[in-house]
């Protein structure tokens, strides 16, 4: 165990892991409003982040960059990330979408057993990664550096680039943007009367397919969110690529208390900076295997995560 290597370098590993982990809770987010309304445990929505990143791509060359284009200047550059996010977001609401109308919404028109629902999203998943897997040859695709890292200023002597700040920043201003909508919209409100009493909503008029729909939506653009911020902090995407992601926003979901948004947040965040400083004291093999064992750990003594508490229960 290297102490001097984490204590030497502690500020720099927290700030890189509030970074990573605000990737991860974002993705979880998704993860949290199916599993709040539902109680599904939706595995496909590790694709549709990866949807994401391949159509951010797409987008970026469309507009003609590729990963030996310069920094553009900065009109170009506020084009290419907001075309970027938008093209992002919506692909993957759309994938998410498709998935509970092709794969779950026929499921639930034959009350069909949990076992069901769990089996079809894990073949979801591998549909989704094999369709890009075959169509892009498996091959790894690089991003163009529309944003070069350079440093604002520092916190104990540890660079915080603007980077970090563009995916803390985002990061907040969508789970804010989220709270606030399910906790003081009129459809919000929909989201929490399903999530805690589905037939009672019905009776009182909530549309519950519609419902449903709308989490998959809002899913699906906090996943497109998190992909566009992971082409622009680390470069690269691959079908694959929302295997490990997946696995760590689903244990990031949980660690917060699954079915609760905020935990979601704290989830994230407290996962990143846990693998960053498991890096730091152990290696850098050890960083994946640390968040899990953190996650068996924690729900030993907390079953129901930090926050523990369910989307239909939750308040502003």
């Amino acid at each position: 165990m290297n102490f001097d290597e984490l204590f030497g370098n502690f500020p720099a590993l927290t700030i890189t892991g509030l970074e990573q982990g605000a990737i991860y809770a974002l993705v979880a987010l998704g993860y949290t409003l199916v599993y709040g309304v539902l109680r599904l445990i939706n595995f496909a929505h590790s694709e549709v982040f990866m949807v994401g990143t391949f159509t951010a791509l797409w987008t970026w060359e469309a507009l003609g960059y590729d990963q030996n284009s310069p920094s553009p200047a900065i009109g170009p550059l506020i084009l290419a990330l907001v075309a970027g996010l938008v093209v992002a977001a919506v692909a993957s609401a759309a994938t998410a979408v498709t998935v509970e109308l092709v794969a779950y919404r026929p499921l639930r028109r034959r009350n069909a057993p949990p076992l069901a629902f769990l089996i079809t999203a894990i073949g979801a998943s591998f549909v989704l990664a094999e369709s890009f897997g075959i169509g892009t040859s498996r091959a790894p695709f690089g991003m163009p550096v529309l944003v070069p890292s350079e440093t604002v200023f520092t916190v104990f002597g540890a660079a915080v680039t603007n980077l970090q700040l563009l995916i803390l920043g985002v990061t907040l201003a969508m789970m804010v943007g989220l709270d606030q909508f399910v906790n003081r919209s009129r459809l919000g409100r929909g989201i929490r009367a399903v999530a805690q009493d589905a037939d009672t909503a019905a009776l009182m008029g909530v549309n519950k397919n519609r419902v449903i729909l709308l989490v998959f939506v809002l899913g699906g653009l906090m996943a497109g969110v998190a992909a566009l911020l992971w082409n622009v902090r680390y470069g690269y995407t691959k079908f694959n690529v929302g295997f490990l992601i997946g696995l760590k926003a689903f244990s990031a979901a949980v660690l917060g208390g699954i079915g609760n948004l905020r935990g979601a947040l704290l989830g994230g965040l407290l996962l990143g900076v846990a693998e960053n400083y498991a890096a730091g004291l152990f290696g850098g093999d050890w960083k994946d295997f640390t968040g899990f064992v953190l996650l068996i750990v924690l729900l030993m003594f907390r079953p129901t995560g930090l926050l523990g508490e369910s989307l239909g229960r939750a308040r502003a």
